[in-house]
């Protein structure tokens, strides 16, 4: 996990100049982990779209990370996916042509995601998950309102 971790915030410096110019004016996405919802069950109001697919926040619950996440991202102009895993990525980067993607996720989903996004040559940013599990998920609102 160390290692991961390592490798993505390396990847993140190579990548961020021309990330950060890809970002400004051009279609941008952020991936989110449905993992990370507040509620795994029927108290989360999220609408899941299985033709992409994604959750869409319905904004229920103001301490949920998701929620708090779709917002930032949304006033900044994002496209915003909360997928169940790295299999949907390249089905989202093919549909529409982004610029610039941030990705959170376990470390094992980030270093896939790099790859899927290099095929594509587009620039990302990655932010790993301070807790793993495949659910009860979190991460660092802050950090990802600074790479946004």
């Amino acid at each position: 996990m160390l290692e991961d971790f390592l490798e993505i915030q390396a990847l993140n410096v190579m990548n961020r100049e021309r990330f950060n110019g890809a970002k400004e004016g051009g279609r941008k996405v952020l991936l989110l982990p449905h993992c990370a919802r507040k509620y795994m069950d029927n108290r989360c109001k999220a609408i899941f779209d299985p033709s992409i697919p994604t959750y869409i926040c319905q904004h229920c619950s103001p301490d949920c990370l998701i929620n708090q996440a779709v917002t930032l991202a949304e006033e900044r102009g994002y496209d915003v996916y909360v997928i169940p895993g790295g299999s949907c990525v390249p089905k989202i980067l093919a549909s529409r042509r982004y610029e610039a993607v941030v990705g959170v996720a376990c470390g094992m989903e980030l270093m896939l995601g790099y790859q899927i996004t290099k095929q594509f040559g587009i620039p990302a940013q990655g932010l790993p998950l301070l807790k793993n599990g495949c659910a009860n998920t979190w991460f660092d609102v802050k950090a990802l309102e600074r790479i946004l």
